[in-house]
């Protein structure tokens, strides 16, 4: 197990440590102090971002005309129907603007092993039995720390998103913690918090209790009543 530098030593890129090992015990210890692994080289890097970007669970936005493209194409969402084959479609799907991914084998290999104690999960949309869109990611407490999410068929990643906070919301749970802000979580409801306020909200959910058991059996929330623009 690696230990890892205090978050608030991070640099402006949010950047606080390269180098540590994938052992099980080093990415839990990061996630309970809000850092993550994420892009670099052979050496991993560790990040806490400033600012943090967050989606309160139940707060994801799903326009009605995604609803109704769902509907119609007999789209179904599936929770840990297979979380080794999402990390490799998030590995492999292209992305505009990258040519590579962070996700390598020993990552997945980490988080298989995450998923195997009830830490990973996986939320996936599939059109017929093809997976077109999906995400991952680790929970501790009422938190949900998403890490990678994929994009096969328009639409399909924004389903798999608010299924999953939709189930989470139900559930009791608090915070999806979307990492870095962008403009297309932004526009599904992600907010953007200085480091500090997501720092003591990560501390206040450190003795929430866990729910590290599969999620296979959750069923998907409805899509129907549509609700407003």
């Amino acid at each position: 197990m690696t230990e890892l530098p205090d978050p608030t030593t991070a640099d402006a890129n949010g950047l606080v440590h390269v180098g540590g090992d994938l052992d099980p015990a080093t990415i839990i210890a990061a996630y309970r102090k809000g850092l993550f692994p994420w892009r670099g080289g052979a050496a991993i890097p560790w990040y806490s971002p400033d600012p943090r970007g967050v989606v309160r669970a139940g707060a994801v936005h799903l326009s009605r005309r995604t609803r109704k493209h769902a509907r119609s194409a007999g789209w179904t969402v599936a929770f840990d129907r297979d979380f080794p084959g999402a990390m490799q479609r998030a590995a492999t799907t292209p992305r505009a603007h990258e040519t590579d991914t962070w996700i390598t084998a020993d990552v997945i290999a980490a988080y298989v092993e995450l998923h195997r104690r009830g830490i990973g999960h996986a939320v996936e949309v599939y059109a017929g039995d093809e997976p077109i869109g999906g995400l991952y990611g680790l929970t501790f407490g009422r938190f949900f720390h998403g890490e990678s999410m994929y994009v096969r068929t328009a639409d399909a990643s924004k389903l798999a998103l608010w299924s999953l906070s939709e189930a989470l919301a139900a559930r009791g749970f608090a915070l999806i913690d979307c990492q870095v802000l962008t403009r297309h979580l932004a526009s599904l409801g992600a907010e953007a918090w200085p480091r500090p306020r997501y720092l003591a909200a990560l501390a206040a959910n450190a003795g929430a209790p866990s729910l590290h058991q599969s999620w296979a059996d959750w069923a998907p929330p409805s899509l129907t009543p549509a609700a407003p623009e």
